[in-house]
């Protein structure tokens, strides 16, 4: 007699369905657009990123990267897609949350509280602080399909009841009226302001006098040395990857928040270990060790499989043509960071508290 074939195991089932869902949300994102052009013409605004011009919106080419490279992203790093200081005893994911209590215990937050998430993404920070501080949070972007991918999450999440989004540049929150809110976060969001005083001013203007800010900035560290020719290409890959006008240093966030006129409470670089057990911020894309359940996703072996995927997926039209240029996009922005992290000149874990005055 004849055995039933074996069941696909739950691992296989769930990257089907990821897959599945990355395809949905290419599809529906780029429905009627030429993702190839558009991506073409990111590329060339990146590079632009990289000779300084008042005449480039830099709002519009971080808007534009988001537009296209979200969907992979999620991908490959979760919907909080935020680094975090990670720890071989937990996933990528368990540190994520680890990372989203430490920031709601730095905040004080609790019940009732009114809270901004600025620049929100897609929302998953967000979801965590409603679900475990049982606050209200607006959440922040300029970007429509972000925003529209946050409320479909939240939805599914049943935390609709308890967030609010408003579309706008954080540069301009001009229709969130002053002293509002009890507490802010901005999570790898500010690091793409094109005037870092500019964007703490607005967010200190929404504040309530006493207000808490918690801040995640990308910045360059003191191994940075601007003499140095392989540091400063290093920079240029990361300011291209991830699309920032600029790479602030720990100093220079830190003025720019007392020039807005914030107090800054506490400030460090999370992305150093506090022992040799911890694991590198940029380990998950480095190599598939280091943490609990690694996934092979966002390693170099992973990113190239994931750009072969899509080029197959491409040829029988299952995703839209151009979607294997953002993969190879989001594979160089990778290796950026990697060497980033492994010269020590550059943290995407410079974390603050900082508060308005009373």
């Amino acid at each position: 007699m004849l055995g039933l074939p074996p069941l696909p195991s739950v691992n296989i089932l769930h990257r089907m369905n990821s897959i599945w869902q990355v395809a949905r949300g290419l599809n529906a994102t780029n429905r009627g657009s030429d993702l190839r052009g558009r991506v073409e013409r990111l590329n060339d605004r990146l590079d632009e990123t990289l000779t300084p011009s008042d005449s480039l919106d830099h709002a519009e080419t971080a808007r534009g990267y988001y537009d296209i490279c979200s969907d992979l992203m999620v991908y490959g790093w979760g919907e909080s897609l935020h680094f975090a200081p990670l720890s071989p005893r937990e996933s990528l994911e368990e540190s994520k949350l680890r990372h989203q209590r430490l920031m709601i215990d730095k905040l004080k937050l609790h019940e009732g509280m009114s809270v901004i998430d600025v620049g929100c993404g897609i929302g998953g920070p967000m979801r965590t602080v409603v679900r475990e501080a049982g606050v209200r949070v607006t959440g922040v972007n300029n970007s429509e399909v972000q925003l529209a991918k946050a409320r479909a999450l939240t939805a599914k999440a049943g935390l609709s009841n308890k967030i609010e989004y408003v579309e706008a540049s954080f540069m301009d929150m001009g229709a969130v009226e002053a002293n509002t809110y009890d507490r802010a976060y901005a999570i790898e969001s500010t690091c793409h302001a094109p005037d870092k005083v500019g964007a703490f001013t607005q967010i200190c203007r929404v504040l309530k006098p006493g207000g808490l800010l918690w801040g995640q900035e990308m910045c360059l560290t003191d191994e940075f040395d601007p003499g140095n020719s392989t540091h400063r290409d290093i920079e240029q890959e990361l300011m291209r990857g991830i699309a920032l006008r600029k790479i602030a240093t720990f100093a220079e966030v830190n003025q720019a928040l007392e020039t807005a006129g914030f107090e800054v409470i506490e400030g460090e670089n999370l992305g150093i270990g506090a022992n040799s057990s911890t694991t590198p911020w940029y380990q998950p894309m480095e190599a598939r060790n280091g943490t609990r359940r690694a996934s092979l996703r966002g390693t170099p072996l992973g990113r190239r499989l994931a750009i072969a995927s899509a080029r197959a997926a491409e040829s029988l039209r299952i995703l839209p043509r151009g979607t294997a240029e953002v993969a190879k996009l989001l594979d160089r922005t990778a290796d950026a960071y990697v060497a980033g992290g492994k010269t020590g000149i550059f943290t995407p874990l410079y974390c603050f508290v900082a508060q308005k005055p009373l």
